[in-house]
Protein backbone atom coordinates (compact mmCIF):
# COMPACT_ATOMS: atom_id res chain seq x y z
CA UNK A 1 0.00 0.00 0.00
CA UNK A 2 2.78 2.35 0.83
CA UNK A 3 4.47 1.68 -2.46
CA UNK A 4 1.22 2.28 -4.24
CA UNK A 5 0.69 5.57 -2.44
CA UNK A 6 4.22 6.65 -3.28
CA UNK A 7 3.71 5.94 -6.93
CA UNK A 8 0.32 7.57 -6.75
CA UNK A 9 1.82 10.64 -5.14
CA UNK A 10 4.59 10.68 -7.65
CA UNK A 11 2.02 10.56 -10.38
CA UNK A 12 0.23 13.55 -8.87
CA UNK A 13 3.49 15.43 -8.56
CA UNK A 14 4.39 14.65 -12.12
CA UNK A 15 0.96 15.77 -13.23
CA UNK A 16 1.37 19.05 -11.33
CA UNK A 17 4.80 19.61 -12.86
CA UNK A 18 3.35 19.01 -16.31
CA UNK A 19 0.66 21.60 -15.56
CA UNK A 20 3.28 24.08 -14.38
CA UNK A 21 5.33 23.36 -17.47
CA UNK A 22 2.32 23.89 -19.65
CA UNK A 23 1.50 27.15 -17.90
CA UNK A 24 5.07 28.30 -18.30
CA UNK A 25 5.11 27.35 -21.92
CA UNK A 26 1.86 29.17 -22.63
CA UNK A 27 2.59 32.36 -20.66
CA UNK A 28 1.47 35.31 -22.81
CA UNK A 29 4.46 36.82 -24.58
CA UNK A 30 3.10 39.66 -26.81
CA UNK A 31 5.90 41.39 -28.75
CA UNK A 32 3.30 43.64 -30.43
CA UNK A 33 3.00 45.90 -27.37
CA UNK A 34 6.36 47.66 -27.81
CA UNK A 35 5.71 47.84 -31.54
CA UNK A 36 2.40 49.57 -30.89
CA UNK A 37 4.11 52.05 -28.55
CA UNK A 38 6.78 52.76 -31.13
CA UNK A 39 4.10 53.26 -33.77
CA UNK A 40 2.20 55.73 -31.59
CA UNK A 41 5.37 57.71 -30.86
CA UNK A 42 6.23 57.70 -34.57
CA UNK A 43 2.77 58.99 -35.46
CA UNK A 44 3.07 61.79 -32.89
CA UNK A 45 6.50 62.80 -34.16
CA UNK A 46 5.30 62.65 -37.76
CA UNK A 47 2.31 64.82 -36.86
CA UNK A 48 4.59 67.38 -35.23
CA UNK A 49 6.85 67.36 -38.27
CA UNK A 50 3.94 67.80 -40.68
CA UNK A 51 2.53 70.58 -38.49
CA UNK A 52 5.86 72.40 -38.53
CA UNK A 53 6.10 72.10 -42.31
CA UNK A 54 2.54 73.34 -42.79
CA UNK A 55 3.17 76.30 -40.45
CA UNK A 56 6.35 77.17 -42.34
CA UNK A 57 4.53 77.01 -45.67
CA UNK A 58 1.71 79.21 -44.38
CA UNK A 59 4.20 81.77 -43.08
CA UNK A 60 6.08 81.75 -46.37
CA UNK A 61 2.85 82.10 -48.33
CA UNK A 62 1.75 85.06 -46.22
CA UNK A 63 5.17 86.68 -46.56
CA UNK A 64 5.20 86.24 -50.33
CA UNK A 65 1.65 87.56 -50.56
CA UNK A 66 2.69 90.66 -48.61
CA UNK A 67 5.70 91.15 -50.89
CA UNK A 68 3.46 90.79 -53.94
CA UNK A 69 1.12 93.37 -52.47
CA UNK A 70 4.05 95.75 -52.13
CA UNK A 71 5.26 94.97 -55.64
CA UNK A 72 8.45 93.31 -54.42
CA UNK A 73 10.13 89.96 -54.98
CA UNK A 74 11.59 87.82 -52.21
CA UNK A 75 15.14 88.98 -52.88
CA UNK A 76 14.28 92.59 -52.17
CA UNK A 77 12.15 92.30 -49.04
CA UNK A 78 14.92 93.64 -46.79
CA UNK A 79 16.40 96.27 -49.09
CA UNK A 80 14.98 98.15 -52.02
CA UNK A 81 17.81 98.08 -54.51
CA UNK A 82 16.16 99.74 -57.46
CA UNK A 83 14.08 102.79 -58.24
CA UNK A 84 11.42 100.59 -59.79
CA UNK A 85 10.77 98.63 -56.62
CA UNK A 86 10.83 101.77 -54.51
CA UNK A 87 8.26 103.49 -56.70
CA UNK A 88 6.10 100.36 -56.75
CA UNK A 89 6.09 100.21 -52.98
CA UNK A 90 5.04 103.84 -52.65
CA UNK A 91 2.47 103.81 -55.44
CA UNK A 92 0.74 100.68 -54.17
CA UNK A 93 -0.81 102.71 -51.35
CA UNK A 94 -2.61 104.97 -53.84
CA UNK A 95 -5.96 104.62 -55.56
CA UNK A 96 -4.27 104.93 -58.96
CA UNK A 97 -1.07 102.86 -58.66
CA UNK A 98 -0.47 102.52 -62.42
CA UNK A 99 -0.80 106.24 -63.04
CA UNK A 100 1.33 106.97 -59.99
CA UNK A 101 4.05 104.59 -61.13
CA UNK A 102 4.25 105.96 -64.67
CA UNK A 103 4.23 109.56 -63.45
CA UNK A 104 6.91 109.14 -60.78
CA UNK A 105 9.09 106.92 -62.95
CA UNK A 106 9.16 109.59 -65.64
CA UNK A 107 10.43 112.32 -63.33
CA UNK A 108 12.50 110.34 -60.81
CA UNK A 109 16.20 111.23 -60.74
CA UNK A 110 17.49 108.94 -57.97
CA UNK A 111 18.62 105.31 -58.08
CA UNK A 112 17.16 104.57 -54.65
CA UNK A 113 14.43 107.15 -54.01
CA UNK A 114 12.90 107.13 -50.55
CA UNK A 115 9.20 107.75 -49.80
CA UNK A 116 9.73 111.38 -48.82
CA UNK A 117 11.52 112.14 -52.07
CA UNK A 118 8.81 110.36 -54.06
CA UNK A 119 6.14 112.31 -52.21
CA UNK A 120 7.83 115.52 -53.28
CA UNK A 121 7.84 114.24 -56.86
CA UNK A 122 4.13 113.50 -56.62
CA UNK A 123 3.54 117.11 -55.58
CA UNK A 124 5.61 118.32 -58.54
CA UNK A 125 3.43 116.24 -60.85
CA UNK A 126 0.26 117.66 -59.25
CA UNK A 127 1.56 121.22 -59.62
CA UNK A 128 2.38 120.59 -63.27
CA UNK A 129 -1.14 119.31 -64.01
CA UNK A 130 -2.80 122.09 -62.06
CA UNK A 131 -0.71 124.70 -63.89
CA UNK A 132 -2.12 123.40 -67.16
CA UNK A 133 -5.59 123.54 -65.69
CA UNK A 134 -5.26 127.10 -64.42
CA UNK A 135 -5.23 128.60 -67.91
CA UNK A 136 -7.81 126.22 -69.35
CA UNK A 137 -10.90 128.36 -68.57
CA UNK A 138 -9.39 131.15 -70.71
CA UNK A 139 -9.42 128.85 -73.75
CA UNK A 140 -13.14 128.21 -73.18
CA UNK A 141 -14.26 131.75 -72.42
CA UNK A 142 -14.09 133.14 -75.95
CA UNK A 143 -16.39 130.58 -77.65
CA UNK A 144 -18.88 130.69 -74.75
CA UNK A 145 -21.72 133.20 -75.13
CA UNK A 146 -23.71 132.08 -72.09
CA UNK A 147 -23.12 134.62 -69.33
CA UNK A 148 -23.81 132.08 -66.59
CA UNK A 149 -21.22 129.69 -67.98
CA UNK A 150 -18.80 132.60 -68.38
CA UNK A 151 -19.27 133.49 -64.72
CA UNK A 152 -18.76 129.86 -63.68
CA UNK A 153 -15.55 129.70 -65.72
CA UNK A 154 -14.31 132.86 -64.02
CA UNK A 155 -14.93 131.14 -60.71
CA UNK A 156 -13.00 128.10 -61.94
CA UNK A 157 -10.05 130.26 -62.91
CA UNK A 158 -9.96 131.76 -59.42
CA UNK A 159 -10.39 128.36 -57.77
CA UNK A 160 -7.59 126.78 -59.81
CA UNK A 161 -5.26 129.65 -58.91
CA UNK A 162 -6.10 129.16 -55.25
CA UNK A 163 -5.50 125.41 -55.54
CA UNK A 164 -2.14 126.02 -57.16
CA UNK A 165 -1.11 128.32 -54.30
CA UNK A 166 -2.00 125.59 -51.82
CA UNK A 167 0.11 123.04 -53.69
CA UNK A 168 3.07 125.39 -53.81
CA UNK A 169 2.72 125.77 -50.05
CA UNK A 170 2.70 122.00 -49.74
CA UNK A 171 5.79 121.60 -51.91
CA UNK A 172 7.69 124.17 -49.84
CA UNK A 173 6.69 122.43 -46.60
CA UNK A 174 7.60 119.01 -48.00
CA UNK A 175 11.28 119.87 -48.21
CA UNK A 176 13.21 117.88 -45.64
CA UNK A 177 11.68 115.09 -43.59
CA UNK A 178 7.89 114.90 -43.80
CA UNK A 179 7.65 111.77 -41.67
CA UNK A 180 8.22 113.50 -38.34
CA UNK A 181 6.69 111.65 -35.42
CA UNK A 182 4.96 114.88 -34.35
CA UNK A 183 3.19 115.16 -37.71
CA UNK A 184 2.98 118.97 -37.71
CA UNK A 185 3.77 119.35 -41.39
CA UNK A 186 1.82 116.26 -42.32
CA UNK A 187 -1.35 117.82 -40.96
CA UNK A 188 -0.75 121.13 -42.74
CA UNK A 189 0.11 119.55 -46.07
CA UNK A 190 -2.87 117.23 -45.81
CA UNK A 191 -5.11 120.25 -45.29
CA UNK A 192 -3.67 122.11 -48.29
CA UNK A 193 -3.91 119.18 -50.69
CA UNK A 194 -7.46 118.42 -49.57
CA UNK A 195 -8.39 122.07 -50.07
CA UNK A 196 -6.95 122.00 -53.60
CA UNK A 197 -9.10 118.98 -54.40
CA UNK A 198 -12.13 120.79 -52.98
CA UNK A 199 -11.40 123.80 -55.19
CA UNK A 200 -11.54 121.59 -58.28
CA UNK A 201 -14.79 119.97 -57.18
CA UNK A 202 -16.31 123.40 -56.50
CA UNK A 203 -15.44 124.47 -60.04
CA UNK A 204 -17.20 121.44 -61.52
CA UNK A 205 -20.22 121.90 -59.24
CA UNK A 206 -20.59 125.50 -60.42
CA UNK A 207 -20.55 124.48 -64.09
CA UNK A 208 -23.09 121.72 -63.47
CA UNK A 209 -25.41 124.07 -61.59
CA UNK A 210 -25.68 126.42 -64.57
CA UNK A 211 -26.04 123.53 -67.00
CA UNK A 212 -22.87 124.52 -68.86
CA UNK A 213 -22.14 122.79 -72.14
CA UNK A 214 -18.41 122.73 -71.34
CA UNK A 215 -18.69 120.85 -68.04
CA UNK A 216 -17.66 117.50 -69.56
CA UNK A 217 -14.66 119.08 -71.22
CA UNK A 218 -13.56 120.67 -67.96
CA UNK A 219 -14.13 117.40 -66.10
CA UNK A 220 -11.82 115.59 -68.50
CA UNK A 221 -9.10 118.17 -67.89
CA UNK A 222 -9.62 118.18 -64.12
CA UNK A 223 -9.39 114.38 -63.92
CA UNK A 224 -5.62 114.23 -64.52
CA UNK A 225 -5.05 116.81 -61.80
CA UNK A 226 -7.39 115.00 -59.38
CA UNK A 227 -5.49 111.74 -59.90
CA UNK A 228 -2.18 113.42 -59.06
CA UNK A 229 -3.67 115.08 -55.99
CA UNK A 230 -5.21 111.80 -54.85
CA UNK A 231 -1.86 110.04 -55.22
CA UNK A 232 -0.05 112.72 -53.24
CA UNK A 233 -2.62 112.60 -50.47
CA UNK A 234 -2.44 108.78 -50.24
CA UNK A 235 1.36 108.78 -50.09
CA UNK A 236 1.31 111.47 -47.41
CA UNK A 237 -1.24 109.55 -45.34
CA UNK A 238 1.02 106.47 -45.40
CA UNK A 239 4.38 108.24 -45.24
CA UNK A 240 5.42 106.96 -41.81
CA UNK A 241 4.64 103.34 -42.62
CA UNK A 242 6.39 103.67 -45.96
CA UNK A 243 9.53 105.05 -44.36
CA UNK A 244 9.52 102.15 -41.89
CA UNK A 245 9.21 99.67 -44.75
CA UNK A 246 12.28 101.20 -46.30
CA UNK A 247 14.09 100.30 -43.05
CA UNK A 248 15.05 103.88 -42.30
CA UNK A 249 14.22 105.41 -38.89
CA UNK A 250 11.59 108.11 -39.01
CA UNK A 251 13.15 111.51 -38.42
CA UNK A 252 12.50 112.94 -35.00
CA UNK A 253 12.73 116.51 -36.24
CA UNK A 254 9.73 118.76 -36.06
CA UNK A 255 8.18 119.16 -39.50
CA UNK A 256 7.80 122.81 -38.74
CA UNK A 257 11.54 123.26 -38.37
CA UNK A 258 12.50 126.17 -40.61
CA UNK A 259 15.93 124.63 -41.20
CA UNK A 260 14.27 122.04 -43.41
CA UNK A 261 11.83 124.26 -45.25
Amino acid sequence: MDSFNIYKGYGQLTHLEDQDSTKTTHLPNNPRKPLISISIISIILLSLLVGSIVAALIYRSQTEAREDELGLDSSSSSAFNSATRSIQLVCNVTQYPDSCFSTLSAINTQSKPDPEFLFSLSLQAAIRELSKLESFPDSLSSPVSDSRTQSALDDCRSLFADALDRLNQSAAAAKGHVASSHGVKISDINTWISAAMTDEETCLDGLEEVGSSVVDEVKAKVHASKVCLSNSLAILSNIKNLVEKFHRPVSGRQLGDNNHM
